[in-house]
């Protein structure tokens, strides 16, 4: 019996994941309050990056203990529920083993809104790699105290501050209020439509990171409905001189320029050589991070200004594919350019074509223009 209208394919809209990093502090003015919350969230991460390793053990026990050849033939075992196989050893399923590692370790320590979402996210990444651990083409993943904290999207409180641009946040009893400065790109937006529910949460995670909070939220949206035309087609060349050249039809820009993106990235890196020689006549004081303080600063500035440019460019690239309505892009003669750059270890180390290419892929799906690599 039909209780309602069938939906047509064409009529579902595709949609996309965007992940956005907003920067939090906790919403409370008791400062004996504040410091229990931090204790709390640090103990909490200290736990989950603990309970994360456990985790990826037991699974790659249950995964190889059938393998090891140094076990008595007369020992047979069978990696399976016993209740739905009577050869098997376990008393649930592979899927479940994994939560129930982490209850029995961390129960009363961590929610239920902790527990749930890592033993899920643990459990799938697990599977995506555990082809590569059976060949010996990769080891275990270790993980380190930096890990986000995963957290139920369903414990997620969204709501608007009373005064300012800014959003509160309640997470695990915890009360927050974001920080998002100036803005400059869009989740402000998207906090405002997460709240009246024109887009979805998916996914959230907590990450405490050089003393700041950080909310990591995974947001599906709908995908952007463009007058694009499949048969215009934008090529693009990755080069030295300027780092994206593209031309639809009679139309072609050049995008960025060797000055601007090597030399500056090549000043970055010297500037960084000159204080690790320098740090050697340094007063020690207080030890070393008295004499690595200047070298600090530098720590993540290539990175940050490499990654930076590569949004920004590959921003240009799309942007100018769709003023053009060009449905598709095509990367002219890349394969060839990759062969070439893994023999001249300087382009290798200090153009970032593969992060290029991954930031024109994504920014190109959200704009529903076909890439093809050539």
């Amino acid at each position: 019996m039909e209780t309602g209208n069938t939906i047509k394919k064409s009529d579902v809209k595709e949609t996309v994941f965007l992940t956005r990093k907003v920067q939090l502090f906790i919403d409370c003015d008791d400062q004996v309050q504040r410091k229990l919350y931090y204790q709390r969230l640090y103990d909490m991460r200290d736990k989950v990056y603990k309970g994360a390793n456990l985790v990826l053990s037991h699974q790659y026990l249950l995964d190889h203990l059938k393998m090891v050849p140094y076990l008595n033939e007369g020992v047979k075992v069978k990696i399976a529920d016993a209740s739905k196989d009577a050869d098997g050893v376990l008393c649930t399923s592979k899927m479940n083993a994994t939560y129930r590692v982490l209850s029995s370790r961390y129960k009363g320590e961590l929610p239920s809104a902790v527990i749930s979402p890592l033993s899920q996210a643990l459990f799938k990444l697990y599977r995506s790699e555990s082809l590569a651990y059976s060949r010996g083409e990769r080891s275990l993943r270790s993980y380190k105290k930096g890990m986000p904290i995963h957290i139920s999207r369903t414990s997620l409180k969204l709501a608007n501050a009373e005064m300012g641009k800014d959003f509160k946040v309640k997470l695990l009893q915890i009360p927050f209020r974001t920080y998002l400065g100036k803005d400059r790109g869009d989740k402000r937006v998207l906090l405002q439509q997460a709240i009246v529910g024109l887009i979805k949460v998916c996914h959230c995670a907590l990450k405490l990171e050089d003393g700041k909070l950080f909310l990591l939220l995974t947001l599906e949206i709908p995908k952007k409905e463009l007058a694009l035309k499949p048969h215009v087609i934008a090529e693009a060349s990755l080069g030295m001189e300027y780092p994206l050249t593209v031309n639809v039809g009679k139309a072609q820009m050049q995008i960025g320029s060797k000055d601007e993106f090597l030399y500056r990235r090549l000043a970055i890196q010297s500037a960084r050589q000159r204080l690790q020689k320098a740090t050697v006549f340094t007063a020690g004081g207080h030890g070393r991070k008295r004499k690595l303080k200047s070298l600090d600063r530098y720590k993540d500035k290539e990175r940050n200004y490499v990654d930076s440019r590569l949004h920004l460019y590959s921003r240009m690239l799309i942007d100018f594919c769709v003023k053009h309505r060009a449905g598709t892009l095509l990367l002219v003669n890349q394969s060839a350019k990759e062969e070439v750059a893994k023999d001249d270890v300087f382009v290798l180390r200090n153009w970032g074509y593969y992060g290029l290419i991954e930031k024109i892929k994504y920014k190109a799906k959200m704009a529903g223009i076909n890439v093809i690599v050539e």
